[in-house]
Order: C-alpha cells, then structure tokens, then sequence
C-alpha cells in the first residue's frame, strides 16, 4: 500500500509538471466563416508548423493555445484562404477580431504591442503594393517615369519602415517580420546593398544578445556575416574591375566566334566598319526585361546610321534562352560555358563593351558616363570606317 501510494504521488507529480508548461493564448472572432476550420501555426524557419485547429460556429469565436516560445516567435492564423500573422514573445493573451472575407488585410488585434505593430506592417506592405500596381497602370508616364517613381516610393517606404519599427527596437519580433518583408515576390531588403546590410546587422546584433541560442538569431547572424562577406568580395572584384578597365582601351580586339539560335557561328570580326555594342548578358534575372529595353531603344534609334549589338548570352538552359530572344532584332549568341565572359574579365552581369569602326576594341562600361553620347561619338566619326 505503502509503494502504491509512492507511486501515485509520483504519478500525479509528472502531470501537474506537464499541465504546469506555460502557453499562450490566441483568441477571438472570425465572422462569416461558420463551418471552416481556423488553424494557428508557428511559422519556423523550418516551415509552418500546426500547434491547434478550431471548427468555427455561426458566431465565429475562436480560443486557440500553444506552448509559449523560449524567444520572440511568429504566428498565423490561417482560415480558407485568408491568413493573418502576429507575434509572441511571453505567456500571453492575444485578441483577434475579422470579418472572414477581409480577414487577411482588415483585422484588429488587441493585448500584444507585437502582434499591433505586425499588423500596421502588414497593412502599410498592402498599401505600397497597391501605390506600385496604380503606377504601373499610369498610361500618362513614360517607362523611365515610372522606373524613377517606383524607386522613389520604395525608398520612402523604407526609410520609414527602418526607422520607425527596426531600428526603434530591433530584438523584437515586429522588427525581425519587417526586415523579410517582400515587394512583389522581391526582398525588400537587399542583401547586396550597404545600407541595407547595416539593417540586417542591427537586428542580428541585437538577437545575438537577447536570444543568442534562439533559430532566429543564428539566421540573423550568418545572414548578417555573409553578406558583409560578399559585399567585401564584391567591392574587391570591382576594384580589379577597374584596374583592367584602365589597360583594356590598348589591347587589340579578342575575336569571339559564338553560335546563334540556328547553329551558326557569329564573329566579331565580321561587324567590321560598324559601332559594335558587345553585350554579356543573363537573361534569368530581375533586370534582365529593363536592359532588353533600354538595349532596344539604342538598336532601333542607332541601328540604320551602322550601329549593331552583339549580345552574348550566359544563360544555363539553352532553350530558355532561345525563347528569350528570338524576337530580339540584333546578333544573339550562346556561351553558357562563361568562357567568353572571362577572356573579356567580366566580374558582373550585365557587363558591356563598344567596339569603333575599325574593329578595335574602345571602352567597356565602367568607363562610360553615357553610353549613348559614346555610341553617337562613334558613329559621327567615320576615320577609322572600313571600305
């Protein structure tokens, strides 16, 4: 009796330690959803990770639970196909109130200044995304017009989101959803741009203090040092970018003799007399569209005064790139080997190079303020023609 009775106090003693973990609570109204299941995730670095599920009732209330995180975490509601995100960073009780068919963009949140703050960058995101989709829709703006607004709206939008939720407080979970934010499938933060790795390295550091064993932080940190280390690799090839771009204007042309889309070898050599455009170009990134366009622009203002455009493409797939130009009016040639590329010392893409007349080889971009008045210059001058 005695040991059976040691055992049931043990038993009861684990039970209240496991009923005795600390949780939080999410709670609220979802209107118009009756019969649809309401799920909480914790959103992982890992993934989505499901914590509970409700079936929700005519009145739409909801009281959802899940174990309260080590450090700052973030969470989402997902119902249908709307979904609202919020943070948690204690054992707390967070009130959300919607309407199911606006749910993911007019909600309320109450009893978390976290989950308030994600709500206003969610809704402030909304907003920058509708200011892009309205400007791009502007039939009375030129393509440049719009380029130099979206930017200036971006920008903007940044400075604020920056300073008025990162770096006001930087170890907090808002801080950590604003800096992920995304643009149209895009990072609104660039990982390649100084001022924008400084942001990463304000956050990481400030995780790295609060929650140094925490995911998050070590995302933070190695995404902070890697980026500090190519931005420095980056500023070094420049730099050796330069270098050659002071000797380059006194060596002979290197011929390149590449296939088209048919099969046939296309050379330098042959564009003898004519103001030569030689381009290097990736046709699988986000910049790729704006510089067929500005390329189009000097083909076809240029083209009929002996200005041509060989363009030599570094694309993997072959047949993605031949879909990329078959319409494309000047000479395209296929190099995915890069060799080309390398022979030229080219370190970043897009990269370009005019050739005169003469087939001598003139400048490559970096030493080009203007490109156009380069090209213009070229042509006016009919010395060094071939007969």
């Amino acid at each position: 009796m005695k040991k059976f009775l040691i055992f049931a106090i043990a038993a009861l003693a684990i039970t209240a330690c496991k009923k005795q973990k600390p949780q939080f609570t999410v709670e609220g109204t979802v209107k118009g959803a009756a019969d649809k299941t309401l799920y909480l995730y914790n959103n992982t670095l890992g993934g989505a990770v499901k914590l509970d599920s409700v079936k929700l009732t005519d009145e739409g209330t909801f009281t959802l639970h899940g174990e309260t995180p080590q450090s700052p975490e973030l969470y989402s509601l997902i119902v249908g196909n709307q979904m609202v995100y919020f943070g948690i960073d204690s054992t707390e009780t967070v009130t959300i109130n919607a309407d199911y068919a606006t749910m993911s963009s007019t909600y309320e949140v109450q009893g978390s200044t976290g989950s308030e703050k994600i709500r206003q960058l969610t809704l402030r995101q909304h907003d920058l995304q509708r200011n892009i989709m309205a400007l791009q829709r502007n039939l009375n703006l030129s393509r440049e017009q719009i380029t130099d607004s979206l930017q200036r709206l971006i920008d903007y939008y940044k400075a604020e989101i920056t300073n008025e939720y990162i770096f006001e407080n930087p170890s907090t979970i808002y801080a950590y959803y604003a800096l992920f934010q995304t643009i149209g499938g895009w990072p609104l933060y660039d990982r390649s741009n100084p001022q924008d790795i400084r942001v990463f390295a304000a956050v990481a550091t400030s995780w790295d203090t609060f929650y140094p064993e925490s995911d998050r932080a070590k995302h933070l940190h190695n995404t902070a040092l890697k980026s500090i280390n190519d931005n420095r690799q980056a500023a070094v090839r420049e730099m050796m970018a330069a270098e050659t771009a002071d000797r380059i204007e006194t060596v002979n042309l290197l011929n390149l003799e590449l296939p088209d889309a048919s099969g046939h070898n296309r050379t330098l050599t042959e564009l003898s007399g004519k103001v030569v455009l030689l381009d290097f170009h990736l046709f699988n990134t986000k910049e790729s569209a704006t510089r067929i366009l500005s390329l189009r622009e000097l083909y076809n203002k240029y083209h009929d005064q002996g200005f041509e455009i060989y363009q030599v493409g570094l694309d993997e797939n072959e047949h993605f790139w031949k879909q990329q130009t078959e319409s494309l009016p000047w000479i395209s040639v296929y190099d995915p080997s890069a060799f080309s590329a390398r022979n030229y010392n080219v370190q970043s893409i897009p990269e370009f190079f005019l050739i005169d007349r003469s087939n001598a080889l003139y400048k490559r971009s970096l030493q080009m303020d203007d490109v156009e008045t380069e090209i213009k210059a070229l042509l006016a001058n009919p010395t060094n023609s071939a007969k």
